[in-house]
């Protein structure tokens, strides 16, 4: 991936901030705790002034220092942009890109939620050679025909390489951009360090509460990544942006998607953008309507297809893919909990907050309020990460070891049933509790035959290893020089 301007290291002056959702003002604005992974910023008094000035509305002022600053809080996930007033690119420095392969009806909704832009079809090797091309002619729109198939990436890079404008929109052929989604995009590149944007992907057509598996899709498909905005990074709230919908700099894409891998590609193509220091927000007020898989069969084979890029992802970009990443200290408590040894656990619990509280005590006035929230909340946190990752990925291993330790049993049930019954609690979706956590085990283990699958195909064990950590990171300086 080519690298970004120089001029990109400062953000733009006239930007607006607001703060994240996850963003904690402590001390009287002189320390800010938040972001994805979480992070503290400890303020000199200029810049608490000057941040102060932001979260009441103020745009970033032309001076580099308060331009570097802003550039760090969004950086660190600490704060969002906001719409600048000015004018940024519009629809005519657009392409959207449509890969289809034997979809003609559903390209041509595709196609008409895509009206009054330019846009080139790419069929990849469908099985009608003249349905695509008939319904991009139909819609207005260019067709460029693979003779065999090659897969999305490969689709998308052909759309690419033939595009003239600043910028590409990837579309899927089962996707339907609704009103709005490329403006609430498009502001995003106003910034020079934005290499790409993905809008809201959410469920087409009225709800079934009384179906469980559309219900289910309707809550936690893998192609919605939530209500709040976010920098994307892997690590961060929102990890990867799927391809279904994606604008991209077509600048900072360099030749595009990887074309060897069938699944997975649209996370290594994000992932080689932050890798290359670009930025890639996620603009939930842009939405895009797809048609999920709500046949089990088909559903639980395309979550085993997303299980299987594991391997080859955590092979191009080590250490991104682990089973689980938490902080060591708060794997070790839980053992001690999974073994029958809740005192144990609560003993490390206790001394990790108190040695957190002594870590913050030089930037906190008073550190205990602070470290007992975080400790607390990163290790309720790290349990209900490690029962995920039981269902998710180490079933295999957990069943045979709760048939071997009876004393293991109930704690190990109740880590995994854990996730997915706060998770209901948290997403609200319309289906009940049971049937929400049934599909959510099946959804696991589904992604966990893939992860399997992929290890033994890529001869790796790597997806398969927790990442721990030992000691707290990512507390920094700030302010405006």
């Amino acid at each position: 991936m080519p690298a970004p301007p120089p001029e990109a290291s400062l953000a733009t002056t006239g930007l607006r901030l607001r703060p994240d959702p996850s963003l904690a003002i402590l001390d009287d604005g002189r320390v800010l705790l938040g972001g994805s992974p979480c992070r503290l910023l400890r303020l000199d008094e200029p810049g608490v002034r000057q941040v102060a000035a932001w979260w009441r509305g103020d745009p970033v002022p032309s001076a580099p220092a308060a331009r570097a600053l802003a550039r760090k809080l969004l950086s660190a996930g600490l704060a969002n942009p906001e719409p600048l007033p000015a004018p940024g690119p519009g629809a005519g420095d657009v392409t959207v890109v449509v890969p289809v392969r034997d979809r003609p009806a559903e390209l041509a909704r595709c196609l008409a939620g895509c009206a009054g832009l330019r846009v080139i079809v790419v069929d990849d090797g469908s099985m009608d050679p003249r349905a695509a091309p008939a319904a991009a002619a139909t819609a207005g729109a260019r067709c460029i025909r693979l003779p065999a198939s090659r897969g999305p990436g490969a689709a998308r890079n052909a759309g690419l390489a033939a595009a003239t404008t600043a910028f590409v929109a990837f579309v899927d052929s089962d996707c339907v951009p609704l009103p709005g989604w490329l403006d609430a995009l498009l502001w995003h590149f106003t910034d020079p360090l934005v290499a790409a944007a993905g809008p809201r992907i959410v469920a087409a057509g009225p709800v079934t509460p009384d179906r469980w598996l559309p219900g289910y899709e309707h809550a936690r498909s893998a192609l919605d990544m939530g209500a709040t905005p976010s920098i994307v990074r892997p690590g961060a709230r929102v990890p990867y942006l799927p391809a279904a919908s994606l604008l991209v700099r077509r600048a900072a894409a360099g030749e595009g998607f990887a074309s060897d891998m069938p699944v997975g590609e649209d996370v290594d193509f994000v992932w080689r953008l932050a890798e290359a220091g670009w930025h890639v927000r996620y603009e939930p007020a842009a939405s895009v309507a797809h048609a999920h898989r709500v046949r089990l069969g088909a559903w639980f084979a395309r979550r085993k297809d997303y299980g299987t890029s594991a391997a080859p992802l955590e092979l191009r970009h080590p250490g991104r893919v682990p089973a689980v990443s938490m902080s060591g200290w708060s794997a070790l408590a839980w053992l001690a909990v999974a073994v029958g040894q809740p005192a144990a656990g609560a003993s490390v619990m206790a001394a990790t907050t108190a040695l957190l509280a002594r870590k913050l005590a030089p930037a906190i006035e008073d550190p205990w309020p602070v470290a007992l929230k975080l400790a607390g909340g990163g290790n309720l946190m790290a349990g209900r990460l490690l029962g995920s990752a039981v269902s998710r990925t180490w079933w295999p291993l957990a069943v045979p070891a709760a048939l071997a330790f009876r004393r293991a049993r109930l704690p190990l049930a109740a880590m995994v049933l854990a996730a997915p019954i706060v998770d209901w609690r948290e997403r609200c979706p319309p289906i009940g509790p049971a049937r929400y956590v049934a599909a959510r085990l099946l959804d696991d283990a589904a992604y966990s035959v893939g992860v399997w699958q992929g290890c033994l195909r890529q001869r790796t064990v790597r997806p398969l290893l927790p990442r721990l950590w030992w000691r707290s990171r990512n507390t920094e300086p700030g302010g405006p020089a």
